[in-house]
């Protein structure tokens, strides 16, 4: 059995602003820069509208490459470094893998949400409305000071330089982070009240589920305790998302996925779907001419991470799938190993004064990825760059 509340792993605390700067390499110029930018200018909109599932609006903010920088490693070096926060069983999304001490890890993405309701009979789906933008400036004050035990300036630097004015930010890097921390205080409380009714509770960032193995089951109960929760740190319920589902009705589903069985499974419509797009590549591999242009690329890993959800599901036709792919991978043009060979001298350039920086890992691993592609048809060629990469490899950000 694990644990319902988020605990603080590392020792220590980030009491002055000195040591905050020191943790996240950055100067103290820096970090005042970056809080004295206008909030106009720290977010650009962006640039075409987005839409939710259920059609409505979805905007997402752009950071300035300033407070990009500083959110990465406020990311990296606290919220998700790992063995700095052990994340409860129930919370899953934006969150690090756990890894387990005889080895191997503890998966916390959505699939794995899911495989929580496995054999339920009944299901409580909630939804928190807006979730980040009704988060708080003085919620993530708390997350850095009651939670984290930093110092009150250290903690009013990091909710300033986190959030876009008095909430979080939709598109911000540590908004997830965030939104996953945000009711630790009182979370850890409701899913034990939850476990002690033989009810399972889940939530995937702002999606929250409970389910229960009877048929049938009044969730009274459990939908006012959540409700009071959210009530309780100003998060509002989104009404249109709030139901309640029995296995009698329809297929149970959690984030796509059937749960009504021992093991996930997906929707035969989703299998056959996915053995349809493996077919179209294969008809489109049949023109050696568009194999090898960047669309087919970008067509081929689509279906290819398509497929590769299969194995998460353990589904019996994953492996025959993933081969009828690998017979149709993408094939480099000539023009590929000149940008192979560029791609590798930027890095080479780059090297000496930029291999701390994000960018220059980008561009790094970005090479590997062209590397990757002439390997089939260039493997002389390949192994040279691979050669001069090797000495290459970014430090930490």
């Amino acid at each position: 059995m694990g644990h319902f509340k988020p605990i603080k792993k590392a020792t220590g605390s980030i009491a002055t602003i000195g040591a905050l700067c020191k943790t996240l390499s950055i100067s103290v110029d820096e970090l005042n820069q970056a809080l004295d930018m206008p909030i106009q200018d720290r977010y650009s909109p962006p640039k075409k509208e987005l839409f939710k599932s259920d059609g409505t609006p979805r905007v997402a903010y752009k950071p300035h490459h300033q407070i990009r920088k500083i959110q990465r490693r406020i990311n990296k070096r606290i919220l998700g470094q790992e063995g700095y926060i052990d994340w409860p069983d129930h919370i899953y999304g934006s969150v690090p893998n756990k890894k387990l001490p005889g080895g191997g890890e503890v998966v916390k993405d959505y699939i794995a949400c899911a495989r929580q309701h496995c054999m339920a009979k009944s299901l409580l789906k909630m939804d928190v409305k807006d979730f980040f933008d009704n988060i708080h400036i003085d919620l993530v004050f708390s997350i850095f000071n009651k939670f984290l035990c930093f110092s009150d300036d250290v903690s009013r630097a990091l909710a300033n330089i986190t959030c876009r004015g008095e909430f979080v930010v939709q598109g911000g890097l540590t908004s997830s982070y965030l939104a996953c921390l945000c009711l630790f205080e009182v979370e850890g409380e409701l899913v034990s009240r939850l476990r002690s009714k033989g009810l399972i509770y889940t939530r995937l960032i702002d999606d929250i589920t409970v389910s229960s193995k009877r048929s049938g089951y009044d969730f009274a109960f459990a939908r006012q305790i959540i409700e009071d929760m959210l009530f309780s740190k100003d998060l509002p319920v989104n009404l249109n998302k709030t139901a309640v589902y029995y296995h009698s009705s329809a297929p149970l589903m959690v984030h796509g996925l059937r749960i009504s069985f021992v093991e996930l499974r997906l929707p035969a419509s989703e299998v056959g779907k996915i053995r349809a797009a493996v077919k179209d590549i294969e008809l489109l591999a049949t023109d050696h001419l568009y194999r090898i242009t960047h669309a087919y690329r970008h067509d081929f890993n689509r279906v290819m991470g398509r497929v590769n959800k299969l194995k998460r599901m353990k589904h019996k036709q994953h492996e025959n799938l993933k081969n009828r792919m690998l017979n149709n991978y993408p094939l480099p043009a000539f023009k590929d190993i000149l940008r192979a060979r560029l791609a590798v001298n930027k890095v080479e350039v780059d090297y000496p004064e930029k291999k701390g920086t994000y960018w220059y890992k980008k561009r790094f691993y970005r090479a590997h990825e062209r590397l990757n592609l002439l390997k089939i048809s260039f493997p002389d060629v390949t192994t040279e760059l691979r050669e001069k990469l090797r000495g290459l490899r970014p430090t930490h950000d």
